[in-house]
């Protein structure tokens, strides 16, 4: 069994701490030095509070379930000795009611040399999804749409 590990920091910073100012604004902080800026989505911070940058939790799930089949992917074209030069991912996920319900995958990947056939594209990318450990750790729904550049 292995441990991932985040650190997630926020502070009031001498503000007074009332809803319609409190900054959302947070730090994740990752193994080797990786810092992101959090905050919360656009939508859900009041029009009183100044506006910062950062990632809100929604985002980086998204992402997380993005990168984790992305890297699955990786690994299994490269075992098959399929030359990937690009992979892009516009990954969406649908929030209904109080959870992430669906998450759509439409990695568009770029191929050097010999490419895999439609069929064997879409048979990495289904197990990718199998082995993804953040897939198989949600009970959100995981759409992938893979497309060949």
């Amino acid at each position: 069994m292995s441990e991932h590990r985040a650190s997630v920091e926020w502070s009031r910073e001498g503000r007074d701490f009332v809803y319609e100012t409190y900054s959302r604004r947070h730090r994740l902080r990752f193994e080797g030095g990786i810092t992101v800026q959090g905050n919360a989505a656009p939508a859900n911070i009041p029009r009183t509070v100044p506006p910062a940058p950062g990632v809100d939790p929604e985002q980086a799930f998204v992402a997380a379930l993005s990168s984790c089949h992305m890297l699955w992917f990786l690994h299994l074209a490269c075992q098959r000795k399929f030359v990937v030069d690009r992979y892009v991912d516009e990954a969406v996920g649908t929030l209904a009611g109080n959870w992430i319900a669906k998450v759509t995958l439409r990695p568009v990947v770029t191929f050097s040399g010999k490419a895999p056939s439609d069929e064997e594209h879409r048979a990495l990318h289904h197990k990718a999804h199998e082995k993804c450990y953040i897939a198989n750790s949600v009970k959100s729904e995981v759409v992938v749409e893979p497309r060949i550049a």
